[in-house]
């Protein structure tokens, strides 16, 4: 049993990871730059920044309880499966005076897995604009400032999306209203990031050898 057990971590569990991995590469590629020179979170007086950390960027708005079923999405479908991969960060950006109602949500999600990598960024109504508008995508904030969609941010501080969506051509965001959209584009778009960082840490590992 304990044979078994040692033969399947040292050669099916890096099988799997491989194909996890490579699955997503050789059917997308390279996920596709959309904006570059997002700005930083000093922005808003903060520690938590964007550079050198593959973020998910969402904007909850005002409207903190009504925008749960969406954190839930969120949390379940992308959170879950990914956020032990180093260097992988949520960071949710809120006007401020929604610090209870963050905490209450906190704790909610908390009740499902470790919410360690959920950072919340406060700021005020003039920030959170000037902030989103350095994304340059076509979706807009509502009145609270909020949106349902979510940003996937690379270590460079690009934004990322894609091209040539099926649906609707240049993708800039992910509607966290819709779990299909969550399961069926922006995991994979996730995996693909990942795997890219992944493979890029690989090759410069084996040139520093070489």
């Amino acid at each position: 049993m304990k044979k078994t057990f040692v033969l399947v971590v040292l050669f099916i569990l890096p099988i799997v990871a491989y194909l996890f991995f490579a699955s997503g590469i050789n059917n997308f590629g390279k996920l596709p730059v959309l904006t570059k020179e997002v700005s930083e979170l000093s922005i808003f007086n903060t520690p938590e920044k964007l550079e050198n950390k593959i973020t998910i960027l969402g904007f909850l708005g005002k409207d903190i309880a009504l925008k749960k079923g969406n954190a839930f999405n969120l949390n379940q479908k992308i959170y879950k499966p990914f956020f032990q991969f180093k260097d992988f960060q949520f960071v949710i950006i809120v006007p401020k005076g929604t610090e209870a109602e963050v905490e209450e949500l906190k704790k909610e999600l908390g009740n499902l897995v470790d919410i360690q990598k959920w950072k919340f960024v406060f700021g005020n109504n003039k920030q959170i604009q000037d902030f989103y508008n350095s994304l340059d995508a076509d979706i807009q904030l509502d009145e609270n400032l909020g949106t349902p969609y979510v940003f996937i941010i690379d270590k460079e501080k690009s934004l990322r999306g894609r091209k040539k969506d099926e649906d609707e051509g240049t993708k800039y965001g992910f509607n966290t209203i819709s779990v299909a959209e969550l399961n069926n584009k922006m995991e994979d778009d996730v995996k693909i990031i990942l795997a890219e960082y992944r493979m890029a840490l690989k090759k410069n590992n084996a040139e520093r050898k070489n």
